[in-house]
């Protein structure tokens, strides 16, 4: 079905060992044959569909399964190629984007006098991802996303909507020595439509493209280690879509909690909030390790320390009532929680420099009791926030106060009551549910923390003195946080040309694999002060692959290309304006 315009929706050890080699160790006198893998539950087994159950069957040339971040970059592209596609979505309506993209130095950067050090942008990459990752994945985005903002910013530009870079901060993010260069490229007033997936779908469909919407997925088409297309579920009965080139861009498996349980418990032990997209239930990833595909190891969420909840709520699953399992916050975020005020745990202590990435803190509070950390201010948090000078989207709190807000006006414009106020602090500790020992600790925690802050030197945890603040004049405000799961990134594993790899590492013919749906760039965590990184590979992932197919097929990738540009360069009557970024963050402070 045509996608139309209904709506949007924000070993064995070495085999050179010699027997004598060690001696006093007895050898089996007969080796027992490994037994084959047995397959983990959340898998379960590739449905089947008769062949007479097919209603319809369309030829492609580009198979395109997800109509997301990926998805729809990849989609745009092969329209500007003149390539033959097909673009799957199994949702009615085409899913929102976040507005922030992160590319490296593109000529608003340059324009800034802002450069990144590239070799030490891929160097830092790989070390967030103890090497864990291909070093060329990650140099295709760096060097290719800038190109990839500088296409879709005519779009936004015709629409009367500009791209540009926030307030980012400065280098200095806290915690120990990141290196964190500008990337963060925001387009549109921050959460006012358009969206970023609404402007390159509208490109597509202007220009005569198709989103197929309501085609969910049900297997890929597959034999002798070949994907040629997939199967779908739709209105009109299974339709099966065959295609040379089928890529997978159908996101992670965050809204799945059977998955999520098995695969990442530490995340879960931790995390009380959904901010993740409901589609998102690990569809893409099976159907490619069905057809043969491996996925890759190292479980790696992103999670965002700012999912709010009431005294007493403890991270992870509860039953949902309806023999399924949700996330007990009611929050998806509350980004007031990614500030580096003083985190304490439920016995009252301090545990961790909260100046750090996301998810160091959440993963932190995973070791304490409940999964969960509770952060306290005063009423001159405010300040203290313009003093942080927390970049990335932690800016938004931040903005709201610069622009002259109080936490009583931050609570009013978000209409939570999960922030605690009170004019003493033992009625704060009260309203927050220390009791017993738990409560001395706890006012012992804030002496101590003052104390810091009157030395500025943090000789518990080593945070930097200009993030520390002192909690001593009323009104004081406190708050109970978990992590906000966002996505996951430990996909298929793919190598740099994007084919979905099996387990021997090698290619899957006809099988590729793009955005949250991939692996390999990231391992274990998400690199919160590489701002946009996530956003950015995917729209780069899907243009480059893209081009790569239509290289393949013969066409003159140049020159489709500046055919594209020069026509988006067309359609703009006048660049708007770039608006103040700062009162439009201020505005959806989430």
């Amino acid at each position: 079905m045509a996608f139309d315009r209904r709506t949007f929706i924000k070993g064995a050890g070495s085999a050179a060992l010699a027997a004598g080699a060690l001696s006093g160790i007895a050898f089996a006198e007969e080796a027992t044959a490994p037994t084959a893998p047995v397959a983990p539950s959340w898998l379960g087994a590739e449905p089947e569909v008769a062949e007479a159950d097919i209603t319809d069957t369309k030829e492609t040339t580009l198979l395109i399964v997800g109509a997301g971040t990926a998805g729809l970059a990849c989609a745009a592209t092969a329209l500007d190629m003149g390539l033959d596609f097909f673009l799957a979505e199994k949702l009615p309506v085409i899913s929102e984007s976040r507005e922030y993209m992160g590319a490296v130095n593109t000529q608003l950067i340059k324009d800034a006098g802002i450069e990144a050090d590239t070799g030490m942008l891929l160097n830092e990459l790989s070390r967030y991802a103890s090497g864990k990752c291909d070093r060329d994945l990650i140099k295709m985005w760096i060097d290719e996303s800038a190109e990839a903002v500088e296409w879709y910013t005519p779009m936004f530009n015709a629409v009367g909507e500009a791209v540009m870079l926030p307030d980012y901060g400065g280098e200095e993010q806290g915690g120990t020595l990141y290196y964190s260069p500008v990337t963060e490229h925001m387009s549109g007033t921050a959460y006012i439509p358009p969206t970023r997936n609404e402007v390159i779908c509208n490109h597509i469909t202007d220009n005569g493209g198709v989103v197929n919407c309501d085609y969910e997925m049900v297997k890929l088409v597959h034999e002798d280690g070949k994907v040629t297309g997939a199967v779908f579920n739709t209105d009109d009965g299974y339709v099966q879509v065959n295609a040379k080139y089928t890529v997978l861009a159908c996101g992670g498996y965050a809204a799945n909690p059977e998955m999520m349980q098995a695969l990442q418990p530490d995340a879960v032990a931790c995390t009380t909030a959904a901010a993740f997209n409901p589609p998102c239930t690990g569809t893409g990833i099976k159907a490619g390790m069905w057809a043969g595909a491996a996925k890759q190891n190292d479980p790696t969420p992103m999670l965002f320390d700012r999912g709010a909840v009431e005294p007493g709520v403890d991270a992870g699953y509860v039953d949902n009532g309806k023999g399924g399992f949700m996330l007990p916050g009611t929050r998806f975020q509350l980004n007031l929680g990614s500030q580096p005020f003083l985190k304490v745990n439920r016995n009252g202590k301090r545990f961790a420099n909260e100046s750090a990435p996301y998810d160091n803190i959440c993963f932190a509070a995973g070791m304490q009791p409940g999964g969960v950390f509770c952060q306290v201010m005063d009423v001159d948090a405010p300040q203290d926030m313009v003093r942080f000078m927390q970049g990335g989207c932690a800016a938004a709190s931040r903005e709201f106060m610069a622009q002259g807000g109080t936490i009583d006006s931050y609570m009013e414009a978000m209409g939570v009551d999960l922030i605690k106020k009170a004019d003493t602090i033992e009625e704060l500790a009260d309203m927050l549910g220390f009791e017993g020992d738990a409560k001395d600790a706890f006012l012992a925690t804030i002496d101590e923390y003052n104390a810091l802050y009157d030395a500025q030197k943090d000789t518990q945890y080593s945070k930097e003195a200009y993030r520390l603040s002192q909690i001593r004049t009323a009104p004081f405000y406190g708050c109970w946080y978990g992590a906000s799961l966002l996505t996951t990134l430990d996909g298929l594993c793919i190598n740099a040309d994007l084919q979905a790899l099996d387990s021997s590492k090698n290619p899957i013919e006809g099988l590729y694999a793009i955005g949250d749906c991939s692996g390999n760039f990231f391992a274990t965590n998400y690199p919160e002060y590489i701002v946009g990184v996530a956003a950015g590979r995917s729209t780069v992932q899907g243009r480059h692959l893209a081009k790569a197919v239509a290289a393949a097929e013969g066409i003159d990738v140049d020159a489709k290309d500046a055919e594209a540009k020069e026509a988006l360069a067309a359609a703009v009557t006048e660049v708007p304006a770039t608006p103040d970024y700062s009162d439009a963050l201020a505005k959806v402070c989430w």
